[in-house]
C-alpha cells in the first residue's frame, strides 16, 4: 500500500491525539503484532477478491463487485509521470496464488474518482478509486460481492486481506479488526478502521458481515477499499467507503477513459 509524503503530514493529524509509537517504515500499516494469516483463496469471500496488473510492473488487490467490474485504488494505476495509464495497459488475475492464476481478463474501460491528489492529503484520498469494466465476465466460482451503502460504525468487525508485498503470492488476511469512525473532509468522508494491511493490499476490500439473502445466514460485504496506510504499533488506516464508487459500479455515471 503505497505511503507518499503527502499522506504522512495527514496521517499525523489524524493521529494527533494518540500516543506516540515506533515506526516501522518497512510495513507501514502493520502493528506491533502482525495479525495477518494465510486465507484459501478459492473460498469466499477471498475467491472474489484479484490480483490488478499493469505492463509496467504496478500490482495491487483488487475486488470483483459486478460480473464485469472490478474496484482497486487509483493511484495504483498511475504512470512515472503520475497520470492514469489507459485500460489496455491494464490486466486483472483471478485465482491467482504462487504464479498461477485461474483465468485473466484484460481491461476495457476505467473510470477513477479524480481529480486524485498524487501528495495524498486527507482529503485527497477520498477520490483514490477507479471501477475497471473488464472485457468478458468473471470466472464461474467467482462470485461478485455486493457494496454496503452507509459506512460501517465504530466497533463493528471488519476483516481485509490481499496480495501484501512481503507476501505477494498468497492471499493473506486481518480477519480480527475493527472499524474505527469516519474522518470528514472537504471532499467527503473516509473509514478509518485498524486492519493490518501493507504495500500491494491497496484497493483489497474491507469486508464487513451482512444478512444473507432472504434472510438466509450472513455474507459479506465491500465496506470499503484500503488506500492508505500508516507506520507505528497501533496503526490507524484509511479506506474510501464504498458510497464513493457505488453509482460507477452501477453504471449510473460515464466511463472517464
Amino acid at each position: 500500500m503505497a505511503v507518499l509524503r503527502g499522506f504522512l503530514v495527514a496521517a499525523t493529524l489524524l493521529l494527533a491525539a494518540l500516543p506516540a509509537t515506533a515506526q516501522n517504515p518497512l510495513l507501514p500499516g502493520i502493528g506491533a503484532k502482525d495479525r495477518r494469516v494465510v486465507v484459501d483463496a478459492t473460498h469466499a469471500p477471498w475467491s472474489s477478491l484479484v490480483k490488478v496488473q499493469s505492463n509496467l510492473g504496478a500490482r495491487c488487490t483488487g475486488v470483483l463487485v459486478a460480473p464485469r467490474r472490478v474496484v482497486t485504488a487509483a493511484h495504483c494505476l498511475l504512470n512515472r509521470a503520475q497520470r492514469f495509464l489507459p485500460a489496455s495497459s491494464l490486466h486483472v488475475l483471478f485465482g491467482y496464488e504462487r504464479g498461477e492464476y485461474r483465468q485473466h481478463r484484460a481491461v476495457a474501460t476505467l473510470e477513477t474518482g479524480g481529480p486524485y491528489d498524487t501528495e495524498r492529503r486527507l482529503d485527497g484520498l477520498v477520490g483514490d478509486w477507479a471501477v475497471l469494466t473488464l472485457d468478458g465476465d468473471a470466472p464461474e466460482g467467482m462470485p461478485p460481492l455486493p457494496l454496503a451503502r452507509v459506512p460501517p460504525e465504530a466497533g463493528t468487525p471488519l476483516m481485509l486481506g490481499g496480495y501484501s508485498q512481503d507476501r505477494a503470492h498468497l492471499v493473506t488476511a486481518d480477519t480480527g479488526c475493527a472499524a474505527r469512525g469516519i474522518n470528514d473532509t472537504d471532499r467527503g468522508p473516509l473509514l478509518v478502521h485498524d486492519c493490518d494491511g501493507t504495500r500491494g493490499v491497496s484497493g483489497a476490500a474491507l469486508l464487513v458481515r451482512v444478512p444473507g439473502a432472504d434472510g438466509a445466514g450472513e455474507g459479506w460485504a465491500v465496506a470499503g477499499i484500503a488506500v492508505a496506510a500508516v507506520s507505528g504499533a497501533n496503526p490507524r488506516n484509511i479506506a474510501v467507503p464504498s458510497a464513493a464508487f457505488v453509482a460507477a459500479v452501477e453504471g449510473n455515471t460515464p466511463s472517464l477513459r
